[in-house]
Parts: structure tokens; C-alpha cells; sequence
């Protein structure tokens, strides 16, 4: 089978720090979660001129993204690194994908390692993914499968869905693992659960081929289903492909189904 891969992705939260008084940076917390996009970046920058690391972080995550502010990515690598030089962690792990991916810095793959290694330290799980991602491929680090399972093993144990949907590839394909379909499944299915279009896409792929479970073209249309209306084009592509394979009554269950998994946030689905 052919399963889709993530690429490295910043880690997409603010920081909400439990203050110990009064404290400013909660105003910005409070007006940034309230949509007041540029009273928070007031805030914010005044914290981050005065050192506050997570301020720091904050703004980067404002600029690399254009929320609230014009996306600007050499503004948000500025502020990523002055936080990973204090130390945070999710700035270290952000600080790498944007050397990874060359977005405000020339693309330096060892850098990327380098700043991902400093997160992992720290028990960080985008960063252990991202980690897992480079060895994987060969970026920046020798290729080496059995690296890039430890790593996405750590981060999926996390609860990290790109992780949990990239160890089921592993164990798919029996790349630094031995092959195991049923484990696969398992990792696809921890994925799915939280939403992840490429793991349910997959999860897919392994019911329609009888995959470490059961061939079952209803639950193989019930996660394509799931996975494009989160997005994956394959997936609905292949949704249309296997429908002309099933029965009107095979369709009517597989769109029962994926009606109560979607209202159940993909949890319990096909039950």
C-alpha cells in the first residue's frame, strides 16, 4: 500500500502561562483569545522587549502566521530563536522547522537538527517528531529507520497524531521495525481518532485491503469519508472509486456510520 507522510509542522498554540500575580501576560493571553488580535500584540511585544520568553514565543507564532499581524517570517524567526535561547522548548522545535523548511532563514537541514535536538532534550513531542521526520528522510542526519521509530515512538506515547499516523507507516511498510499490519492499524487508528486526515486515509487503505484487520468496504468508505471531508483529496477520490464497488445498501450503512463517527468526533466509529 501507499501511505501519505507529514511533513515537519510548527506547533500551532499560544502559550497560557499560569501567572503568579497580577499579571500582564494573561491580558494578552485574554485578548488574543478573545480575537482582540492587535491589543494582544501590543502586549505581547512590550513582554517580549522586557525578556519574557513566552512573549517571545508568542510573537513568533503571530508573525509565521499572519494572525494578527502581516505574516513576516524572518520577524517570527527573530522571535523564536531570542525564546529558544532562553530555553523554550516549543520555540527550540519551532526555530528548526523554519530552518527545515527555509522560511525566513537559507534552509539548513543540520541547523534544524540542531535546534530540534536542544527541544527534545526537553521532552518536546512536535520536536521529537520532527526529529523522527529528519531521520526518516535523511535531512540534515544520516537516513536511519530504526532513529526515525524511536523518535516517532516517543512523540506518538505523546498523544502526537502526525507521529502516530507516521509509526503506523513504519510498521506498514517494516521500515526499522519489523512488518506488522495489526500494529500499524493500531497507530492509524490513534491517529484517526484525533482527527488526522492522513492516518484515517490510511487506516482506509487497510480495511479495503484486509490489512492486519478484516477487508470491509464500509468502514474502508466510512474513514475515506471521514478523511476527505477533512481535506484529503486522495481520500475522497478513492471514497468515489470504491463507491462504484459497493451496493445502495452498502453506501446507506457506510454513510450511517460515518454520520455517528463524525458527530462522535471519530471516536468509537464503525460500532
Amino acid at each position: 500500500m501507499t501511505a501519505r507522510w507529514i511533513t515537519p509542522l510548527l506547533f500551532s498554540l499560544l502559550f497560557c502561562s499560569t501567572p503568579t500575580h497580577a499579571d500582564p501576560f494573561q491580558s494578552a493571553v485574554d485578548a488574543y483569545n478573545a480575537g482582540n488580535k492587535q491589543e494582544a500584540f501590543l502586549l505581547f511585544k512590550s513582554l517580549a522587549e522586557q525578556g519574557n520568553a513566552s512573549a517571545q514565543y508568542n510573537l513568533g507564532f503571530m508573525y509565521a502566521n499572519g494572525d494578527g499581524v502581516p505574516e513576516d517570517d524572518k520577524e517570527a524567526v527573530a522571535w523564536f530563536r531570542k525564546a529558544a535561547e532562553q530555553g523554550d522548548a516549543t520555540a527550540q522545535s519551532n526555530l528548526g522547522a523554519m530552518y527545515s523548511n527555509g522560511d525566513g532563514v537559507p534552509e539548513d537541514d543540520k541547523e534544524a537538527v540542531a535546534w530540534f535536538r536542544k527541544a527534545v532534550e526537553q521532552g518536546d513531542a512536535m520536536a521529537q517528531y520532527n526529529l523522527g521526520f529528519m531521520y526518516d528522510n535523511g535531512n540534515g542526519v544520516p537516513e536511519d529507520d530504526k532513529e526515525a521509530v524511536a523518535w516517532y515512538r516517543k512523540a506518538a506515547e505523546q498523544g502526537n497524531a502526525n507521529a502516530q499516523s507516521n509509526l503506523g507507516v513504519m510498521y506498514d511498510n517494516g521500515n526499522g521495525v519489523p512488518e506488522d499490519d495489526r500494529e500499524a492499524v493500531a497507530w492509524f487508528r490513534k491517529a484517526a481518532e484525533q482527527g488526522n486526515a492522513n492516518a484515517q486515509s490510511n487506516l482506509a487503505l487497510m480495511y479495503d485491503d484486509g490489512d492486519g484487520v478484516p477487508e470491509d468496504d464500509v468502514l474502508a468508505y466510512l474513514w475515506w469519508n471521514m478523511a476527505g471531508a477533512n481535506g484529503n483529496e486522495i481520500a475522497a477520490k478513492n471514497r468515489a472509486i470504491l463507491s462504484k464497488q459497493m451496493t445502495p445498501a452498502q453506501i446507506e450503512r457506510a454513510q450511517d456510520l460515518s454520520r455517528k463517527c463524525f458527530a462522535q468526533n471519530y471516536k468509537n466509529c464503525g460500532m
